[in-house]
Parts: C-alpha cells; structure tokens; sequence
C-alpha cells in the first residue's frame, strides 16, 4: 500500500493508461456490506462471489472531493451505488469492523427512523449489520434509547456524501 492508500499495481496501471473513462452504475454496496455488480442481461446487482475480487474492491475503496465512494480498478474508477452508506459495521470480538476488513472506530451514533443505527468515526459513517444489531444493543442498554434521531432521507446531506454518483456535466 502507498501513502496514497492505492496499491502499488493500480498506480502503475493509472500512470500508463491515464484517461481510462469512470464507470457509473456498474457497482452497489448494499446494506449488509456485499459489494454487487450489475448484470448487463438482466439489470439486477448479483452478489459478488469471488473472494479475491472483493478484497481488491475493499483494499482500493476510496472518496473523492464530492463524497463519491468508488474502488479504482486499475486505471479506472467504478463510482458505488450505495444502497445506504458509504461502510457497513460489523461486530467481531468486541470490536467494529467494516466490509472492507478495516477496523471501524466508531464515535457519535444516531438511530433512524426505520430503527437502523448509525455509527460515525473519521473515515464517515456507517450502517450497523442488522445481524449484529441485537448483540450490539445488549452492551449499549440504555444509551440507544437516548440517541439523537436522524431521518433517513437526510442520512447522504448530514453525512456528506452521494449515494448514487453520476457523470458530471
């Protein structure tokens, strides 16, 4: 990894093939973590089964300026459709982790109003797993009753970033 966070072989591949075009609409995080690519037959997002090739989307997930999630694939980037935010929480031995492997810090923590909680640490913000959302709640308590409320719809504008990103003019 480089002190740009992309592996050595993407920067290689953007430093011979510098004007590859974005791709939109090919790639969605949704939200229990799993990265889907679209089918093109069939227009719907198939879970990505490939163990190798969702690390590589995970260890090169990156944002850019204007809150677009995206993984660079070699000399291009796949902007993310996000199903909700930018990472999905997981707990594993006590601690939060992120569907890209990492550890997730989490800070600040609001529920929705669909009952989702939300978890916030200074890479941004991310859905707690509804499968560990029970286990969660048991070592919270009370605290979860007191958290600030936030509507679910301005989850993207309070957070900043953009859940469904689109060829700028």
């Amino acid at each position: 990894m480089t002190a740009s966070g992309l592996q050595p072989i993407v920067l290689r591949a953007l430093a011979k093939w510098p004007d590859v075009p974005d791709a939109y609409g090919w790639l969605l995080l949704d939200r229990r973590g799993e990265w889907r690519l679209k089918n093109p037959a069939s227009g719907a997002f198939e879970r990505i089964g490939n163990a190798a090739l969702r690390g590589f989307i995970a260890r090169n997930y990156a944002v850019d300026a204007a809150g677009r999630w995206y993984f660079q694939n070699g000399p291009q980037r796949v902007f993310v459709k996000l199903q909700y935010t930018p990472f999905v929480a997981r707990v594993e031995r006590s601690a939060l982790i992120d569907q890209c492997g990492r550890r997730f810090d989490a800070g600040a923590q609001w529920l929705d109003d669909e009952g989702s909680l939300l978890v916030a640490s200074p890479r941004g913000v991310a859905l707690m797993h509804d499968r560990d959302l029970a286990r969660y709640a048991e070592t919270a308590g009370s605290r979860l009753e007191r958290l600030e409320r936030v509507d679910r719809g301005a989850v993207p504008a309070r957070f900043g970033f953009d859940p469904d990103p689109a060829p700028r003019p």
